[in-house]
């Protein structure tokens, strides 16, 4: 297996191969968590999508394997230590995506496990709002990342955690409420998987704006964002 690699690596360039297999996985996540919020709010039918879904979150884990595989062959064979920060970065965030893919499935899964459909009043309407804000911001992160954009990057993070503070408001208001336990597990649990959601994309973005040592400690010494 090792000679393989190594005639795997001499003919295509490691890092190239790295990026594609993460923009992959990112592509990947990104579309089952458009597919799971379909599913939580009643847009498509549960049983058409979840032989589909678990197919994904099982690609999803192999890229990663295969990821952490050539990270770690490259940083075995390669001498250019300006390749390593590079490396550890990827071998850092691919465990972000994997999470995205699960916390996707298990909102794919909120009604199976006693939830009921989102309830029509002002605070299912936060949750859809929060499930766009969360889907946006996950439909540009690879770009954001790829062009390692960091004005960007930054004002993305600053917008993710005030969706993170929404969530944490919105579990509040809920418990207060006179919900069901079914309408109440829908809207906890949809929450939860989304700031969940949310938190690991600020962790990818974190890899855009802060150094290596500091990734997931996203503060204010971030670049402010250009608003010219």
């Amino acid at each position: 297996m090792l000679k393989e690699l190594f005639n795997l690596f001499r003919v295509h360039d490691a890092l190239t191969r790295m990026k594609r297999d993460f923009s992959e996985m990112l592509a990947l996540s990104y579309g089952l968590t458009i597919d799971a919020g379909s599913i939580l709010f009643d847009e498509v039918s549960e049983g058409h999508h979840r032989t589909e879904l678990r197919e994904r979150d099982v690609q999803i884990n192999k890229v990663e394997r295969e990821i952490r595989k050539q990270v770690i062959t490259h940083l075995t064979i390669n001498k250019d230590p300006s390749d390593v920060p590079y490396c550890l970065l990827l071998m850092s965030i691919v465990k972000d995506v994997e999470r995205l893919g699960d916390y996707a499935k298990n909102i794919s899964e909120i009604r199976d496990e006693g939830g009921a459909p989102i309830v029509d009043d002002t605070n299912g309407t936060e949750l859809r709002n929060i499930r766009a804000a969360t889907e946006t911001t996950f439909g540009v992160v690879s770009e954001v990342f790829a062009t390692a954009d960091s004005k960007r990057a930054a004002t993305l993070i600053r917008e993710g955690r005030m969706v993170n503070r929404r969530c944490d408001e919105l579990v509040s208001k809920v418990a207060r409420s006179t919900y069901d336990a079914a309408a109440t597990t829908s809207m906890v649990l949809g929450a939860r998987y989304y700031k969940r959601i949310d938190s690991h994309l600020l962790n990818i973005l974190s890899g855009v704006v802060m150094p290596l040592h500091k990734l997931d400690y996203y503060d204010d010494t971030m670049p402010k964002a250009d608003n010219s």
